[in-house]
């Protein structure tokens, strides 16, 4: 569905970025993987071969993001795909959140992809002038922008104005060649996430715990899940769609009854 597509992926050394990078390049694209430090994308390029590069920079620096697009770009000779999904995911409440705390978590998951899309639409308008559709861009939400967990709320905060972002970038940029479209995703699987429970004092086997009513199909969601939806918003055949907020998720959010245990 990619096929000839150049796509740069943030966050992309594990977890839900990897999925969507290694998922890009079976589709037929070129990625470049971004982290913070080339370093950690060694393991993660050893594993996807020629067809995906590596750019490094720190996304919390406002002058880092047009240097990480402009790097993509270079490595790739063109872009035309885009996937916001480097976010911080430190918990918070009320009563322990602090300015700084707010100030980091809004700069990564809010600022940074904005920024990027910004840095990315030359591209994007260059490749369409080329005989191209443009350029396409999925950010990686969450489905806490909603209302989000007790112990989320910087976070929740920071994905809901991503989300906001997504939906008046859409209306927008309408006439100009880029798509923007935001999947919403649920609980999921991810190396860090299982160290994060552990920290927090389940036992090892907690995936096997999870109730129900979080998990309806009996396992949470797994990154080459989110990868294959993430592969169809970037590919034509989700055109002309954009502006949307797609929430992957195993139930409804809204007018969800109790699940049936039988």
């Amino acid at each position: 569905m990619l096929e000839g597509g150049k796509i740069l992926v943030t966050g992309a050394k594990a977890g839900i970025g990897f999925a969507i990078a290694k998922a890009c390049v079976d589709a037929g694209a070129a990625v470049a993987l971004h982290a913070r430090d080339q370093a950690d994308l060694t393991d993660a390029l050893s594993k996807l071969g020629a067809e995906a590069k590596g750019v490094a920079g720190d996304l919390s620096d406002p002058e880092a993001t047009a240097r990480i697009v402009a790097d993509a770009a270079e490595a790739l000779g063109g872009l035309d795909g885009l996937v916001n999904n480097a976010a911080l995911l430190n918990r918070s409440t009320l009563d322990d959140a602090t300015a700084a705390h707010f100030d980091a978590m809004f700069a990564i998951n809010a600022r940074a992809p904005l920024l990027l899309i910004q840095a990315a639409l030359p591209h994007f308008e260059r490749a369409a002038a080329q005989g191209g559709s443009g350029g396409a861009v999925v950010n990686i939400g969450s489905i806490n922008a909603h209302c989000g967990a007790p112990n989320l709320l910087a976070y929740s905060a920071s994905k809901a104005a991503l989300m906001t972002a997504t939906r008046n970038l859409g209306d927008a940029l309408g006439g100009r060649p880029i798509r923007i479209n935001q999947i919403n995703v649920g609980w999921t699987l991810t190396e860090n996430e299982h160290q994060l429970q552990l920290s927090e004092g389940q036992p090892e086997d907690w995936l096997e715990r999870v109730p129900k009513e979080f998990a309806p199909r009996g396992m949470i969601l797994k990154p080459e899940e989110i990868a294959a939806h993430a592969v169809f918003w970037l590919s034509e055949r989700s055109a002309p769609a954009t502006g949307q907020v797609y929430e992957l998720e195993q139930y409804p959010l809204i007018g969800r009854n109790r699940i049936s245990t039988r």
